[in-house]
């Protein structure tokens, strides 16, 4: 589970409503981030889709809340009235249905695919929203083809497209999850630089709920013992101040 990936919701602008979501959700707070979200997510399809990246969150995270995300995604399904919309609800479909069977919640590896599929023929080539998909198809081929090659190419298209759409967040995935890859191979000054870029990118943003998975991720790959022990200490108290989320994680820090 170290290397599973999240949706990316909206980093905030200049909206208080926005920033106000993004303190909540930072923070684990994923139900109360949703109900903010609610009164414009009945009309508006951008916050329709944001709502449902929200609790897609929280169900990996917390392995909970699945009934709340699915309906939040099929509001969010009827609200599109564009390629683009229809396309950023597919990649949230698709993510959805990969997060239920990498838990093991259920197997909806089928459902992913499509919905991947369909969002790739929906969104425009230089669509804000492609980075993501593209990085969620990779998450797929790592996960659940199992096939690493794969899984490189695509996600290094991903951060490509993260860095060049400005998007941070979505960079620190990329980041992360291009290190894994180098892990794999064997490359670990690679994996170190990766993972600790990840790690930078989410103390800068105050991305709380996903700084401890970051330094356990680089922990696994710091030559120092005692270093590493350090940053899985830190990610401890991160996950016990966050009441046990992400609960893969606690469980991995147990042992």
């Amino acid at each position: 589970m170290r290397n599973s990936g999240l949706s990316e919701p909206h980093v905030p602008g200049d909206d208080p409503l926005e920033h106000a979501v993004w303190r909540l959700r930072s923070r684990a707070c994923w139900e109360d981030a949703a109900a903010l979200l609610a009164p414009r997510a009945t009309t508006e399809p951008g916050a329709a889709l944001r709502r449902t990246a929200v609790l897609i969150e929280r169900c990996v995270f917390t392995a909970e809340g699945w009934a709340p995300a699915e309906a939040a995604l099929r509001e969010a399904e009827a609200l599109a009235t564009d390629d683009e919309e229809r396309g950023a609800a597919a990649c949230e479909r698709g993510h959805l249905a990969y997060a239920s069977t990498l838990l093991g919640v259920r197997d909806r590896a089928d459902e992913a695919r499509s919905a991947l599929g369909r969002a790739a023929a929906l969104l425009a080539p230089h669509s804000p929203t492609r980075p993501l998909l593209d990085f969620r198809r990779g998450l797929i081929a790592q996960h659940l083809s199992g096939n690493p090659s794969d899984a490189t190419a695509v996600f290094q298209r991903a951060h490509a497209g993260a860095a060049a759409h400005g998007q941070r967040l979505l960079l620190s995935f990329t980041w992360r999850h291009v290190a894994a890859m180098a892990e794999h191979d064997g490359d670990l000054p690679a994996a170190r630089h990766g993972f600790a870029e990840s790690l930078r990118i989410r103390e800068e943003l105050g991305y709380l709920v996903g700084i401890a998975p970051a330094l356990a991720s680089l922990a696994a790959v710091v030559a120092d013992p005692e270093e590493a022990e350090r940053l899985r200490e830190e990610a401890r108290r991160l996950v016990r101040l966050l009441g046990g989320v992400p609960g893969w994680l606690a469980e991995r820090l147990r042992h």
